[in-house]
């Protein structure tokens, strides 16, 4: 029996990150059967709750197991014990670099090298990496890339990254993100979802909406976040105004319903706006529920990507580079804005030409993402013949 350690945000708070490991999960058992999975967690009774079809041994990184999130002895043994470990996501980057309940770099650097010395090869699995500025965290990435047999990534920034800070790197092969391969539930799942909801009911048609507070705020720059959420909402006035559409907010990070309600005091029609999210359903059934919208504007990557899943038009609310290297991979980067150029003109109108072109864009979107998911696919196959 082959064990895989799998590296990521894996609490379940984030219906992306779910996604993610779902999909690796699935991707690999399909392949091996004598595959053991550790995944380190904050939330092992998740883990079992979702995964447990698979064989997989949730690694607690709690206090009373010697933890500090990913910083300690659990994290350690569950690298050190395996035959091979697997960095997903968007784990490597330098924000809050030494505190350990946010950041994954300093601890997996540290750790890392004890991996080579053993023999038991790290390799990025459609991952992305960055940003990573500070010169200690080059450093810890170094230390990670000096670890690393080979970097499968899902977007080309982050070997660019790695050219732009000069790092010693392995072997790069460009595929695409996991969760591209989520499947919906039945369709009677969504229909039960629906009925609850009180959604879809406007025969004008419904957009789907996400935002989060992961921008940088600023008291004298170009945004504050009171002006952001009042952007967002007067965007949506206009959206229900000039189309006569419903809004489906879609959260998957549980954190992001704070912001959301933010913005809905400024529109006008509250009635008019539903609230679906990770809290109550899954990553397979926001997917679900994003196909039955006709356009999805996105601040998260992950509603994007759960959006291409499903051959759904999307609109990208920029605020970090993997949402642009997603958009690029599926060649839909015309429709981006980014926070710094936010008004509620631009995204209005965006929204709105992405409204009137969405049966062209679906159609292409339906030659283009089947071909990304089979690169997603194909890593599940590298990593078969490399074990």
């Amino acid at each position: 029996m082959k064990k895989i350690t799998v590296l990521g945000n894996n609490s379940g708070r984030n219906a992306g990150d779910a996604a993610i490991l779902g999909n690796l999960l699935h991707d690999i058992a399909t392949l091996r059967k004598d595959i053991k999975f550790l995944v380190p967690t904050t939330n092992p009774a998740f883990i079992y709750k979702h995964f447990g079809q698979y064989n997989i041994k949730a690694v607690g990184l709690l206090p009373w197991f010697g933890a500090i999130k990913n910083f300690g002895i659990p994290m350690l043994k569950a690298m050190l014990q395996a035959d091979m470990v697997l960095i997903t996501d968007n784990i490597l980057f330098d924000k809050s670099f030494y505190n350990p309940i946010f950041n994954n770099l300093l601890s997996i650097s540290l750790y890392a090298p004890l991996c080579k010395k053993r023999g038991i090869p790290i390799l990025l699995y459609n991952a992305s990496v960055g940003p990573v500025r500070l010169p200690a965290a080059v450093k810890a990435l170094q230390r990670v890339m000096d670890a690393s047999v080979l970097a499968i990534l899902r977007d080309r920034q982050s070997e660019e990254l790695f050219q732009s800070l000069d790092l010693q790197y392995p072997e790069v092969i460009i595929n695409a993100d996991c969760a591209l391969n989520t499947v919906p539930p039945s369709d009677q799942r969504i229909d039960t979802i629906i009925q609850k909801e009180g959604l879809f009911r406007n025969p004008k048609g419904t957009i789907g909406f996400n935002i989060n507070s992961y921008i940088k705020w600023t008291k004298d720059g170009v945004l504050q976040r009171n002006d952001f959420v009042k952007i967002i909402g007067e965007v949506l006035n206009n959206l229900i105004e000039k189309l006569d559409v419903d809004i489906m907010y879609a959260v998957t990070q549980i954190m992001d319903y704070t912001i959301t309600r933010e913005s809905l005091k400024y529109v006008k029609k509250p009635h008019r706006v539903k609230v679906i999210g990770n809290a109550d359903y899954t990553y397979q059934e926001i997917t679900g529920l994003l196909k039955k919208v006709e356009v999805h504007a996105g601040l998260r990557t992950h509603t994007l990507i759960f959006s291409a899943a499903v051959n759904t038009p999307m609109v990208c609310i920029s605020s970090y580079p993997k949402s642009v290297g997603f958009m690029q991979s599926i060649k839909q980067d015309d429709w981006v804005v980014g926070v710094n150029d936010l008004s509620v003109a631009n995204l209005s109108d965006l929204i709105i030409k992405a409204w009137h072109n969405r049966e062209e864009t679906r159609t292409a979107l339906k030659s283009i993402v089947p071909q990304e998911k089979i690169k997603a696919r194909q890593s599940a196959e590298i990593i078969s013949r490399l074990l």
